[in-house]
């Protein structure tokens, strides 16, 4: 190798997020032939950067407003940027949804409406439905961040308490024409999961999102309980009001893998690309990653070291401690405990917008040394992890991933390298 493991690891998650900026995958899809007016409006912690990548690319006039997470935020001068909270929506994201509504509200055939599209926009759009409270939906969507329900599973629930999401924005911009360029941060690349589909059909009814409910044993306020029977739902996938709208994925946990592959490829490193698509638990995945990397190690099965075994995704992390979480930084302590300090085998987990869970750092990288010195601190690995704690542990010992807001999103990324 012609670096260190820990550079390598870097540079290959710093290529993985450059792969996804906005600047590089947003101007080639900007709309054509607008006849009318052309209203932008977006959400998702890559929405301001999607918004300055347009008015930058842009030659005719544009309006419109987009939401971000707090420090995520891009300057722009036509279009309004409104950061809010993620991941637990707050009164700034209430209202910077119905002021997205309002700018779709009364377009013509003529008119154009570009949607910006990336994770975080679930959070992010905001609109309760029915007599839903903005303090009711919040305490669910905690409840299911907590509950160890999947992000599909998440989505379905958002979609029908939302006057947005499942389609809601798309058929309020009804009948412009509606052009909906998306990052995607979800496994498989749903259109109709990224974001919960603000501008996607949904396929399910309030029953689905009322037995999700009753599976994580979630509460339900009467608010909710009632509108989830009232028969009212987001449109479905054929709606009318959906025909002129054009979903459109730009970026992809995939194209962010293999830019990251190159990287490997250049240092003499044989990469290995696991899957763009992996969930599970973190501390599940982690184990299935240790097995493999140390079969590798000790038997040059089913690939020859030096390599990289790549992985994407969303993993999920059920709280069970009160610790500060963070699924990559569960995986990365997860795998450290699965290895066993087994020599030559480096690793890195990451976030690639640059929050881990709730926390202003993205992640972590782990050496073969990693529990050694732990113990040296006097630092319990294994209590660590049992309480949800990954950021405290690699804080303690300086091996946190810190990069601020990267103003794009593909999901997770890890890669486990064995020299």
């Amino acid at each position: 190798m012609d670096c260190t493991p820990r550079n390598l690891l870097n540079a290959m998650f710093e290529a993985a997020v450059a792969a996804a900026d906005p600047m590089l995958c947003v101007p080639d899809h900007l709309p054509r032939d607008v006849k009318g007016r052309l209203v932008v409006v977006g959400a998702g912690k890559a929405s301001a950067r999607m918004a300055q990548a347009v008015e930058r690319h842009w030659d005719g006039p544009l309006e419109g407003v987009v939401v971000t997470r707090y420090g995520h935020g891009a300057p722009c001068q036509h279009i309004r940027i409104i950061e809010a909270a993620h991941p637990v929506p707050d009164v700034a994201g209430e209202q910077a949804t119905r002021d997205i509504l309002n700018a779709v509200a009364g377009l013509s055939e003529d008119d154009t409406v570009l949607a910006l599209i990336s994770g975080g926009g679930s959070a992010l759009l905001t609109a309760p439905a029915g007599d839903i409270t903005l303090d009711e939906k919040r305490a669910i969507n905690t409840a299911l961040l907590r509950s160890g329900a999947h992000i599909g599973e998440m989505n379905t629930v958002r979609k029908h308490l939302s006057l947005v999401k499942g389609g809601g924005l798309a058929a309020a911009a009804h009948p412009a024409r509606v052009l909906s360029l998306m990052i995607s941060d979800v496994p498989g690349d749903d259109p109709a999961t990224i974001a919960s589909g603000p501008t996607v059909g949904t396929e399910t009814g309030p029953m689905d999102a009322r037995a999700l409910l009753e599976r994580y044993g979630i509460d339900m306020p009467a608010s909710v309980s009632a509108y989830l029977a009232s028969g009212e739902r987001p449109p479905f996938t054929d709606d009318v009001r959906l025909a002129r709208t054009d979903n459109r994925i730009i970026a992809a946990p995939q194209i962010s893998l293999e830019a990251a592959a190159a990287v490997a490829i250049a240092a003499g490193v044989t990469p290995i690309i696991l899957g763009d698509a992996i969930e599970g638990e973190a501390r599940e995945v982690a184990r299935v990653h240790a097995g493999i990397a140390a079969q590798v190690r000790r038997h040059h099965q089913p690939f020859p070291a030096p390599c990289v075994l790549i992985s994407g995704g969303e993993t999920t992390v059920t709280i069970r401690g009160g610790g500060r979480g963070g699924r990559n930084v569960e995986f990365a302590l997860g795998l450290a405990l699965g290895l066993e300090e087994a020599p030559s085998i480096y690793a890195i987990a990451c976030d690639t917008d640059g929050v881990d869970g709730a926390e202003e750092i993205a992640g972590a990288i782990i050496t073969p040394d990693t529990l050694t010195r732990a113990k040296a601190a006097g630092i319990d690995p294994r209590a660590m992890l049992d309480r949800n704690d990954g950021h405290a542990f690699f804080e303690a010992l300086g091996d946190q991933v810190i990069t601020g807001p990267t103003l794009t999103n593909v999901n997770d990324f890890r890669a486990v390298l064995i020299v």
